[in-house]
């Protein structure tokens, strides 16, 4: 099943609560929360108190994505304030399998992240301990980037190394996830959406009208 994950990052930081309880009334299926460092990338993110704060709020699982150097340093505090799944970039870590192994000893979902340019063959040595893929369709750091037309080709890849290999990892797509990439990422294999600016939190409509039209596209 095909899954939505508001990117926290674009909401209303005045308006938590509100936006996190009209995005619960939508149905959307998780949260995702990203928590960056401004070294592993040029940008500072979300962080720990934010996430205690959305643990408090909803029941929804939380999605947290680590974009910071060194994401072993943090696996026990997050698991600790609430999250559900924890993703870590490949680049960011000297020790991928070990980390992955301690989030799913947490009782965590463990999330290997990937930037556009980093190759599928990272996770050729952690699949068992991979519950999903993020494919990063922009670099990461900033909202609102253009979509980098080849990571479809990537998507398709993966889908077909997991099939077969008889794995069930979920596939999510990072980046500029709307109407006009959506059908493209869905046919290629993904299984979970983050929606930002171009989806969720696009002007055109309120959160509950944008989830309603987002979640259609992705039956």
């Amino acid at each position: 099943m095909n899954k939505l994950g508001p990117s926290l990052m674009c909401t209303d930081l005045g308006n938590v609560e509100q936006d996190i309880k009209e995005l619960d009334n939508a149905a959307v299926d998780f949260y995702h929360i990203d928590v960056m460092d401004g070294v592993f990338v040029p940008n500072f993110g979300l962080n720990l108190d934010f996430v205690k704060r959305v643990r408090e709020i909803t029941e929804k699982p939380l999605d947290v994505h680590l974009m910071v150097t060194d994401p072993s340093r943090y696996i026990d505090t997050f698991a600790e304030a609430g999250a559900d799944m924890i993703s870590i970039h490949a680049e960011a870590t000297t020790n991928l399998q070990g980390d992955l192994a301690r989030i799913q000893a947490l009782g965590l979902k463990a999330g290997v992240a990937i930037n556009p340019a980093t190759s599928l063959n990272v996770l050729d040595y952690v699949y068992d301990v991979t519950d999903y893929v993020v494919i990063m369709t922009v670099n990461p750091g900033f909202a609102g980037q253009r979509f980098i037309p080849s990571i479809y080709n990537k998507i398709q890849e993966l889908s077909d190394q997991i099939r077969k290999r008889g794995l069930n990892i979920d596939i999510q797509v990072d980046g500029n996830i709307g109407k006009n990439t959506i059908p493209k990422c869905k046919a290629n294999g993904a299984t979970m959406y983050i929606g930002g600016t171009s989806a969720v939190y696009s002007s055109a409509g309120t959160l509950e009208e944008n989830v309603k039209k987002t979640k259609e596209l992705l039956v």
